[in-house]
């Protein structure tokens, strides 16, 4: 198979970007690369390299020169606290989604393209000034005929060629990441850049966001808590969204919120009612809260209210994870730190064979310094954030979905914070829980289950025991298979390692001993006459090594 030659040029380019930045030393630490490790001392820009930037800052540093859907991988990794060191984390989390915009002639172009009409059929006035631009799309205000004044969103032009081919390039680096790096099989980047990938593909569908904006619309249709704009369909395309443009002030300028005589608790504390209300009673919820996505309506200052804008990213919640958040905070609030490691072994979160007393010691460490702080200094999203970082110590396994849950909470809790510093979330939140959590694991709700799965345990009742006796037969004979296929592919596994190593070894030694015959015929300054026998000396033990390991295998 010919290799795409954009893919190769990407490849060469990112290439570029990490050695500019100093990062080949995370390409070394792999195993893959660990045996040649040493050659490093050979390279002659290592000799020179001094290095200010913290590893976090360069990393920041050469997502921002590899472009904005680097960028936005780097945002989605800096809200996964369990994946990655606090101080790389931080670094991460200072990434701007900051791209210059493109002509409003290619946005005419497009939304002309999407509706096979002329602009002028749709709009009586469209503004060639962008509101906004992003990596994915920018926004234009617009008229409608009708007068009403309206926002068009507009994907980039080419940006899903640029996104396939940076997946691309991610999806190698994840496969490779997951054989070669010792924390591969924990952290799963294979799923992780999977996750991007799909969200990516979320943003770029406009279709999908209006219908999340109509869905939260609907979920706070006669609330006085959120605002959603309404989305005009008839104009809405795949690419082309149209929206009622809103008015306010963003939630970023509270000293202009300030100034128009908001009160600030009020503010803050429906900033937390709406979170909950979109977790625990609709779960949907805005996962993409962000200073930029959130407005506040100031008409009416003694009763503000938010207004949200794009839905590119929303989040939900199976009634298995609803389930699971009821039984750990009731465990946590009680502090049954036990009850707390046994839901985590039940859930199949960490491995069947994990102590439950070393888990719960864990638990009990992180939990009980937060728990003797007055209530209002506690924080809900630093407690998640804290137990997801514990877990990797008992190869916790990522569950994306409340990770999700965790950053939008971090992110409400800071704004609501800063908004009103003696915001005491849980007092805002305590109703939320407390009703929902009552209609969750409540006699109530026992009784509603049980009714709900009667008429299906009536059918499948008569039948269970043959049914149970072909599990255990079916069981016993999948266990066998198993078995025997761990054992050949573990065998498989290493003798790909060990080819894999042979073939990079003779390539670099190939390698040095044609830069050495290419070194010895130029002229080079006194200090470097011996490089040439270091190379040359160099590629024959590569060699060497090679042919000793194969016969050894042989």
């Amino acid at each position: 198979m010919i290799p795409n030659p954009r893919i190769v040029l990407r490849l060469a380019q990112i290439n570029w970007v990490l050695l500019r930045h100093g990062l080949d030393e995370v390409l070394f630490a792999t195993r893959l690369f660990r045996p040649v490790r040493f050659l490093r001392l050979f390279m002659p820009w290592m000799w020179l390299r001094r290095h200010k930037q913290s590893q976090g800052e360069r990393i920041r540093l050469a997502l921002e020169d590899l472009g904005p859907i680097f960028v936005k991988f780097g945002q989605i990794l800096s809200t996964r606290r369990d994946l990655l060191p606090a101080d790389i984390i931080n670094e991460l989390s200072r990434l701007q989604d900051r791209v210059p915009p493109f002509p409003s002639s290619a946005a005419r172009e497009i939304i002309e393209q999407a509706y096979q009409q002329p602009l002028d059929a749709w709009f009586a006035h469209f503004s060639d000034t962008p509101l906004a631009s992003a990596s994915i799309a920018q926004v234009h205000a617009a008229r409608l005929h009708d007068g009403q004044d309206v926002i068009v969103k507009v994907v980039r032009p080419g940006i899903e060629q640029a996104i396939q081919r940076d997946l691309r390039v991610l999806h190698t680096f994840a496969r490779l990441a997951e054989r070669y790096w010792s924390e591969g099989p924990r952290l799963r980047p294979v799923e992780v850049v999977q996750e991007f990938d799909k969200t990516l593909h979320d943003e770029l569908d406009l279709m999908r966001e209006a219908a999340n904006a109509s869905q939260l619309r609907r979920n706070f249709k006669d609330s006085d808590l959120l605002y959603v704009p309404d989305v005009y369909w008839p104009a809405t395309r795949h690419n082309v969204m149209v929206m009622e443009r809103i008015y306010g002030l963003q939630i970023s300028d509270i000293e202009g919120i300030r100034n128009a005589g908001v009160d600030m608790r009020r503010l803050a504390e429906r900033g937390t009612e709406i979170f909950f209300t979109q977790v625990f009673r609709d779960s949907f919820f805005h996962a993409d809260m962000h200073p930029g996505n959130i407005f506040v309506d100031v008409s009416n200052p003694d009763d503000p209210h938010y207004i949200a804008v794009d839905f590119g990213i929303m989040g939900s919640l199976s009634p298995v994870d609803h389930r699971y958040l009821a039984d750990n905070f009731i465990a946590f609030f009680n502090r049954d730190y036990r009850r707390v490691a046994e839901l985590h072994v039940a859930s199949g979160w960490v491995p069947a064979d994990t102590r439950v007393d070393e888990f719960e010691a864990a638990m009990r460490t992180v939990c009980e310094p937060i728990f003797e702080r007055p209530l209002g200094e506690i924080s809900l999203g630093a407690l998640l954030m804290r137990l997801f970082q514990t877990g990797r110590r008992f190869n916790m396994e990522v569950q994306p979905q409340l990770v999700l849950l965790q950053k939008t909470l971090l992110a409400i809790e800071g704004l609501g914070r800063e908004l009103y510093p003696e915001l005491d979330l849980w007092d805002t939140g305590k109703p939320y829980l407390e009703g929902w959590m009552k209609e969750q694991v409540g006699p109530k709700a026992l009784l509603k289950q049980f009714s709900q799965e009667l008429p299906r345990l009536a059918e499948t009742l008569p039948a269970l025991p043959r049914r149970l006796d072909h599990a255990l037969q079916e069981t016993a004979l999948l266990r066998d298979t198993l078995n025997e296929q761990q054992q050949s592919l573990n065998a498989l596994r290493q003798e790909i390692r060990r080819d894999s190593q042979r073939r990079l070894g003779g390539l670099l030694g190939t390698t040095l001993i044609i830069a050495a015959v290419l070194l010895a015929n130029m002229p080079l300054p006194d200090a470097w006459r011996y490089l040439p026998f270091v190379a040359a000396g160099t590629g024959v033990v590569a060699w060497a090594w090679v042919l000793l390991s194969r016969q050894i295998t042989e």
